[in-house]
C-alpha cells in the first residue's frame, strides 16, 4: 500500500490550535533538542491610502505540492533534521491571520533554525503560490514577494 503524502496546501487560515497541536505532538520526541517555527501572517499594509484587509491565495496546486516536496527533501539532505512540517494557506486570509507555518525539529538549535530560514526562502523563491491583496476599498492587486 502506498502512503499518501499529506498536502501542504490547506484551505483557510492556519489556526493557533493547529500550531499548538504540532508542538504538543513533538513533546514525546526525546531525541529532539530544538524546534524552530516560522509563522507568516497577513499584514495590513497600506499603499496609496488603501489598506490591505486580506490576501486571496491561489496556486498551481500539483506543481506547488511537487515544489514543497522538493524543498522538504532538500532540507533533510542539507540539515540534520528529525522532523519538518509545512502548511500554506489557500483562499482568503484576513489581515492578522496566519498563512504559512514552517516547523522544524532537530537535535540542535543551529540545524532547526538554519533549516527554517532555508525553507521559507525557498518557498518564497520557487513555489507557485500567488497572493492577491484585497484592499479596504474592495480593489485588489497581485502581491510581490519580498
Amino acid at each position: 500500500m502506498v502512503k499518501k503524502k499529506k498536502s501542504v496546501l490547506t484551505k483557510g487560515a492556519i489556526s493557533p490550535e493547529i500550531i499548538a497541536q504540532s508542538i504538543a505532538h513533538h513533546s514525546v520526541g526525546t531525541d529532539i533538542g530544538a524546534h524552530d517555527i516560522f509563522l507568516g501572517q497577513v499584514r495590513a499594509d497600506t499603499a496609496n491610502d488603501k489598506t490591505v484587509t486580506a490576501i486571496e491565495y491561489t496556486a498551481y496546486e500539483e506543481m506547488a505540492e511537487a515544489k514543497f516536496s522538493q524543498i522538504r527533501e532538500s532540507a533533510f539532505a542539507k540539515f540534520d533534521l528529525i522532523c519538518l512540517h509545512i502548511l500554506h494557506s489557500l483562499g482568503k486570509i484576513n489581515a492578522g491571520e496566519i498563512c504559512l507555518f514552517v516547523f522544524t525539529s532537530s537535535a540542535h538549535r543551529t540545524d532547526a533554525m538554519a533549516a527554517t530560514r532555508y525553507i521559507v526562502e525557498e518557498i518564497k523563491a520557487d513555489v507557485p503560490v500567488f497572493g492577491k491583496e484585497i484592499f479596504d476599498n474592495k480593489s485588489h492587486q497581485w502581491k510581490v514577494n519580498k
